[in-house]
């Protein structure tokens, strides 16, 4: 590979459509899942904290093969053999992420049966296999077997007669092998485990083993007490076997927007797909299953040897979430509490202090925001005081005309909600882009987009072939003679509960020009406009792809010239072949960049004379990493932007974004350090390598750890 040179780029013969300069989307995926997984090998990891990241790695495991592998498995039946990038064709990314994750899979059971399983048990919580059981502990839940379990369980013959039945997406099931004891002939049924009651039974404290460790809580898995009473289900017949096995079905909804009448309706009825399922994509099993059982399940569930993933201890894994409330509370990292921003702590401290001098001149949002940008950092700072405070003030305000705001997921019970509804009912124009499309929440939607037309909000939809992920809020608001407009541009969700767990950044301003470019965009969504261009913001599918590249361009002229380039840029998933391609085009250039991506990359970083420049770490902790920064140097006057743009094709030509600049030199400064107290992390940073496998940082001695996502805490504290 021939080193193009800093001062001429024009002279380079490398084509960068060569697939050996991109790592393969679904395979990188799947490394940033196996790092999930890590923190629940990592010793380090405290006790509760590793069955969390334990069941994390498994429910993401279910939506990968719901929605990715399923994708692939659809392109193989279609014959499709487009090449991705990176060189492959569907089956052959069918049968590497076969050989990549089945390692994996083996790593998660065995540290969860040999390692975690043992150490809850020194800790006083038992989760013990039914055959381990003594008499009186089999006794007692054989009767909750009959009082509690048997009336809900439905056992389905397979026979000629009844053929194989339908096995719904992610359930637990029980193969079971009867034999006639007239005939002799060996029946197949299957009965799945409700998902109604409790995956863990508990035994009462009398019947739990005292000894000298105090026992806090003993279980049992709630498909071996079935399986240990199936007579009761088979009366007559003789229960020769039994063994669980789970199922994952496609469940990617596909919408023909341009033929639906009703969005809403066509969402709804793909939802009633959903519950039924798809095709089977992956059969999970205990590797005691016999060959006949296996080929049984295979046949009626149309799946193949590579379909099959086999594990030695229980199935769905994910289930393990429910032992996180053990009263073990010393076995789990310490709850975070955010911080109220300290200009919105005085801003409460002014109104507490008109209160109580019974005046009305305390100061409000409003008021803060005219005195300069406020920058939020959730969940170091606290949703509940900053942005659902705003969005509660202007619903309350008698000055507040107009909300308008974008929802792309949020809780049912949110207060956000709660406040536009308020706000409506106060007689303010009140507008809520909600986008049905947002996979696994299109049901939450739908329910809470009704009880918002119910009271009188304007619920928009979206646009056709583009589903709305920015997030965005405009209050117009009447000051004397003049109409003034206060904005929020973030980076993730408008959900207080998602907000105490994923990291994002997010602006509150008054700024002329940011207000009227969200005036613009509002007008692109809900009605007829054909906006092309805006004065701060950068758009997708407008002009974000542009604006980006431009700006890329200007630190590769900079360098070109003697001076400096310099990027800094943090992001969920970084896909996009052209933005990669720029990337390495900066790089050879003399562009020094450093790339913070929590999951998805697909650029190939320290490469020879094409991305030696180029550094990636990807942080996985506590909080899942979910803003996304770009910095850009610019010969000293540093440019920031803050949006919900990924780099991936999808965010930047076929979703509607919002990215914007900071422009106060304070929150520049802030913004810095947090890009810098990330890159500096050696705790939970991993970095990138050539051949795509990521390495863990690893501090020379535990004092001399640096978490980035505890010192954000502690800058939080002392601020």
């Amino acid at each position: 590979m021939s080193k193009a040179k800093a001062s001429d780029l024009s002279t380079t013969t490398l084509n960068f459509k060569d697939p050996q300069y991109y790592f393969n989307r679904e395979l990188s995926w799947l490394e940033f899942n196996y790092r999930v997984l890590h923190e629940a090998l990592d010793p380090r990891t405290l006790l509760l904290d590793r069955l969390k990241f334990l069941a994390i790695f498994n429910a993401n495991l279910d939506e990968f093969f719901m929605v990715r592998v399923a994708g692939l498995k659809q392109q193989v039946e279609a014959d499709v053999h487009k090449l991705t990038p990176d060189g492959r064709t569907p089956s052959q990314q069918l049968e590497e992420i076969s050989d990549r994750l089945r390692p994996m899979v083996e790593q998660q059971d065995q540290i969860f049966e040999h390692t975690l399983r043992p150490q809850l048990a020194s800790e006083g919580a038992y989760l013990v296999n039914y055959v381990d059981l003594h008499q009186e502990q089999r006794k007692y839940l054989q009767q909750f077997f009959e009082a509690h379990i048997f009336p809900v369980l439905t056992p389905l013959a397979v026979d000629p007669s009844h053929p194989f039945p339908h096995i719904s997406n992610l359930s637990l099931n029980l193969a079971v092998l009867v034999q006639d004891p007239d005939t002799k002939e060996e029946l197949f049924a299957r009965i799945k485990v409700p998902q109604v009651l409790p995956r863990f039974v508990k035994l009462p404290n009398d019947l739990q083993d005292s000894g000298e460790k105090a026992i806090v809580w003993t279980g049992v898995p709630l498909e071996q007490v079935i399986a240990h009473n199936l007579e009761t289900l088979f009366p007559g017949m003789n229960v020769q076997e039994c063994y669980p096995f789970r199922v994952t079905r496609n469940a990617d909804i596909a919408l023909e927007e341009d033929e639906a009448d009703d969005l809403l309706l066509a969402i709804e009825q793909e939802l009633r797909k959903r519950r039924m399922g798809g095709s089977a994509v992956r059969l999970e099993i205990q590797a005691s299953m016999p060959d006949n059982v296996r080929q049984t399940l295979m046949r009626g569930l149309d799946l193949d040897e590579m379909d099959v993933y086999e594990v030695e201890g229980l199935l769905g894994l994910q289930d393990l979430m429910n032992l996180l409330k053990l009263p073990l509370p010393h076995l789990l990292e310490p709850a975070w509490t955010p911080v109220v921003p300290p200009r919105i702590q005085r801003m409460f401290d002014s109104a507490e202090a008109s209160r109580k001098l019974e005046r009305d001149d305390g100061e409000d949002i409003f008021q803060l925001l005219s005195q300069g940008d406020l920058l939020v950092h959730h969940p170091y700072h606290s949703f509940a005081s900053s942005v659902q405070e705003f969005i509660t003030q202007a619903a309350c305000d008698p000055h507040v005309l107009a909300i308008k705001m974008t929802l792309y997921r949020t809780s049912g019970d949110s207060p956000i909600v709660k406040a536009l509804i308020q706000a409506a009912e106060n007689g303010k124009q009140v507008v809520a882009l909600v986008e049905l499309k947002a996979r696994f929440d299109e049901e939450n939607n739908i329910q809470w987009a009704r009880t918002l037309e119910q009271a009188g909000v304007h619920v928009v939809y979206g646009l056709v072939g583009l589903k709305t992920h920015t997030k965005i809020v405009l209050v117009v608001r009447q000051e004397g003679n003049a109409i003034k407009r206060y904005v929020h541009i973030g980076t993730g969700n408008y959900n207080p509960k998602t907000a105490r767990l994923y990291t994002d950044l997010g602006l509150l301003s008054c700024r002329d020009e940011l207000g009227a470019d969200l005036t613009d965009l509002f007008n692109f969504l809900t009605g007829y406009s054909r906006q092309k261009s805006y004065r701060k913001l950068l758009v997708s599918p407008v002009n974000l792809r542009d604006r980006l590249m431009t700006l890329i361009d200007r630190e590769i002229k900079n360098a070109q010239g003697g001076g400096t380039g310099r990027i800094v840029a943090k992001m969920n998933s970084l896909v996009d072949p052209k933005m990669i391609a720029r990337l390495y085009a900066a790089s050879q250039a003399g562009v020094k960049i450093d790339l913070i991506v929590r999951g998805i990359c697909c650029l190939r970083p320290q490469l020879s004379g094409v991305s030696d420049k180029i550094n990636v770490i990807s942080i996985v902790g506590t909080f899942l990493e979910h803003s996304r920064i770009f910095y850009f140097y610019n010969q000293g006057q540093d440019e920031v932007y803050i949006g919900s743009a990924d780099w991936m094709p999808r965010n930047l030509d076929r979703r509607v974004e919002a990215v914007t600049p900071i422009e106060d030199p304070e929150i520049v400064k802030d913004i810095q350090e947090i890009l810098g107290v990330m890159l500096a992390d050696n705790r939970q940073a991993w970095e990138l390598q050539e051949d795509g496998h990521y390495q863990q940082r690893q501090p020379e001695s535990p004092t001399q750890a640096r978490s980035a996502q505890k010192m954000l805490m502690e800058m939080a504290l002392g601020s």
